[in-house]
């Protein structure tokens, strides 16, 4: 057999060696991994190219070595999950570098952290004060979380208005031309309205890369033609400037009228309305 051709099947199967070895170690980010985990993939991969183009390595002999240097992060991973003590001596646990807004110097040493560290840090957390820093940890796996102090976090409108309303993340219905079903039926809609939605818009099915539904049922079209312009979503507006309307109405028919039992009943409906858009404005904003 010709050596390249060796090589090219030595490849392709190492390849697909990997791809199950990947999937059998999981979802986890690069920057979720253990210290461990990190040289074992790196060892892994530098078996795995060697095999390709050293022919008088055995297949027998790499694939032992891959085997081992995969299986043993599977164990250990298995393990981990099972024993908070195992998981925290091979993960490792985070370390306080500022508490009660003082920085600790001694957990700084003992991770061989410096001062100039520990600012860029921050800084890459877009804070450049640590007098406003409430509570920082380093992770275990080299991420600092950060607290702000309570005058220095950012405003939420959880902050200004007493109940806000869920948001479920968005369903996405179309994509690269093609209905989804699943995700329309998740929204509990059906083709016919998608089908309407985009008539309304003057818009082809065929024409849209991506549509979206929210949680409050408005769809927001991106056509493959950037240069069309689609017009936002009005429905909550508009269900908000009619509910208004009729609060209006009401407030002039009771000007309006002479009878005293129809003033009075407009007046109430008025107040009743009132009160209906002070609940839903939170959701129609």
């Amino acid at each position: 057999m010709p050596a390249w051709l060796e090589v090219a099947i030595r490849s392709i199967c190492i390849l697909i060696g990997l791809f199950v070895i990947t999937k059998l170690l999981g979802k986890k980010q690069l920057s979720k991994l253990s210290f461990f985990e990190y040289i074992a993939g790196i060892t892994i991969g530098d078996i795995a190219g060697s095999m390709s183009m050293d022919l008088d390595i055995r297949l027998t002999e790499g694939i032992t070595s891959i085997l081992i240097w995969s299986l043993f992060p599977v164990a250990i991973s298995i393990i981990s999950l099972r024993s908070k003590k195992f998981r925290d001596f091979v993960e490792g646990n985070s370390t306080v570098f500022i508490k009660n807004g003082k920085i600790l110097e001694d957990n700084l040493k003992k991770e061989k952290y410096t001062a100039d560290e520990l600012l860029e840090q921050l800084r890459k957390k877009d804070v450049f004060r640590v007098a406003d820093v409430e509570f920082a940890t380093l992770e275990a796996n080299g991420d600092l979380s950060i607290l702000l102090k309570r005058d220095k976090q950012p405003l939420t409108l959880g902050d200004i208005k007493p109940y806000v309303p869920e948001e479920k993340e968005p369903q996405t219905v179309i994509m690269d031309g093609k209905i989804l079903d699943e995700p329309l039926a998740t929204a509990r809609l059906n083709r016919g309205w998608l089908k309407k939605q985009l008539d309304q818009m003057g818009v082809a099915i065929e024409n849209v890369f991506l549509a979206q539904v929210d949680s409050y049922g408005q769809l927001t079209v991106d056509l493959y033609d950037d240069r069309i312009q689609v017009p936002a979503p009005q429905q909550k507006q508009l269900l908000l400037a009619s509910m208004k309307k009729a609060e209006a109405d009401f407030e002039l028919f009771a000007l309006q009228t002479n009878d005293d039992d129809a003033k009075q009943m407009y007046e109430q409906q008025a107040k009743q309305m009132q009160q209906l858009i002070q609940k839903l404005q939170p959701f129609l904003m």
